[in-house]
């Protein structure tokens, strides 16, 4: 057999196995579950929306100098004049060509893609931030907890982790702007970078971005950190209870190889979920944060679109964000396998 032809074989081989593994087929099943939730989800925001009133009022009643006419003629332009179905199948036809309509109140008339892509990559420079850090920091600590229960050092980190989870994230921004802003002079108090090259640290405006990033998302890491120190610590604890624990112990296993390669792994199964509900949620953004910060992410642009009802963005940044936690989910449930051998998908 030619080199070609069975090495054609092979791939073909190799594919059909691949088609026919369980896995393959939970992906399958679960992409076909997620589909009528996010038309079921399309359906409520374009109705909620609907509800709100006449998109053209809104969208015109900043201007005194419109007539009726034009009102009517922009009635019809949007196809407003048409039945409610059919409008909800031009916004799914246009949302799928990726054209989520135009900014009423929000830079003149913006496409919503263009809003949406312009504030996203601060958002997510955040939210990476915020989120790596809070990782780094919680995970060492939640397993030093944990293997020293009811110690001073235990006690310390659960009562500070509660005490963080207590305080509003607006009211720990506020505070980090006037100790380390105003007070002290040492971290800019909002904006993602300064306007003025002049002003970049060592002329450099890579440092000036990371001086700008440094504050907000300390606070956010601040806020991420209690949560995922106890979700850390009450998992490892569960777990550093179970039978085949005690049977690595008992088989001469160091403490180290016991809890780093035995018990983290499945002690990390509530964290996974917790950081896959928070990809999915990322693109929202911190919109308390970021307002506090003035940091142009597309939490503060919802903030605003919510303000001036500018109901365009409010959907198209819900339709993003519906998009994210649904693929975020679907790659959650599929980590689940990887991490505990435990679990099995048929």
């Amino acid at each position: 057999m030619p080199a070609k032809t069975k090495g054609f074989h092979v791939f073909r081989s190799r594919i059909q196995n691949i088609a026919k593994s369980s896995m393959t087929k939970y992906v399958l099943r679960r992409l076909l579950y997620l589909i009528p939730i996010f038309f079921g989800i399309l359906i409520i925001v374009f109705v909620a929306t609907r509800m709100a009133g006449d998109p053209v009022k809104l969208m015109t009643g900043l201007n005194p100098r419109i007539t009726a006419e034009a009102r009517e003629r922009l009635t019809q332009y949007y196809g407003l004049d048409q039945p409610l179905y059919y409008q909800f199948l031009k916004f799914v036809w246009e949302m799928l060509q990726g054209n989520l309509g135009n900014s009423y109140a929000i830079r003149g008339g913006t496409p919503v893609t263009t809003l949406v892509g312009d504030y996203a990559w601060e958002t997510f420079k955040l939210q990476l931030a915020a989120l790596f850090f809070s990782l780094l920091i919680a995970i060492p600590i939640g397993i030093l907890s944990a293997r020293k229960q009811y110690s001073k050092l235990d006690m310390t980190v659960t009562t500070t982790s509660l005490v963080g989870t207590c305080i509003p994230i607006f009211y720990m921004g506020i505070v980090a702007i006037l100790i380390f802003s105003y007070t002290l002079g040492w971290l800019p108090y909002g904006a993602a970078h300064s306007l003025d090259p002049s002003r970049y640290p060592l002329g450099s405006y890579l440092l000036d971005e990371l001086w700008h990033l440094f504050l907000p998302a300390a606070v956010l890491t601040f806020a991420e950190l209690a949560p995922v120190v106890l979700l850390v610590r009450s998992s490892m604890l569960e777990v550093l209870r179970q039978d085949y624990i005690l049977a690595a112990r008992a088989s001469g296993l160091s403490e180290r190889t016991v809890i780093y390669k035995h018990a983290l792994r499945n002690a990390l199964i509530p964290v996974v979920t917790y950081v896959g509900l928070y990809f999915g949620g990322m693109l929202a953004g911190a919109p308390i944060t970021e307002k506090v910060f003035n940091w142009p992410g597309v939490g503060r642009l919802y903030v605003e679109a919510i303000g001036k009802l500018d109901f365009p963005v409010i959907t198209g940044i819900t339709v993003f964000v519906t998009l994210m936690v649904l693929i975020a989910n679907l790659i959650t449930d599929i980590a689940y396998a990887y991490i505990d051998p435990r679990i099995r998908i048929e």
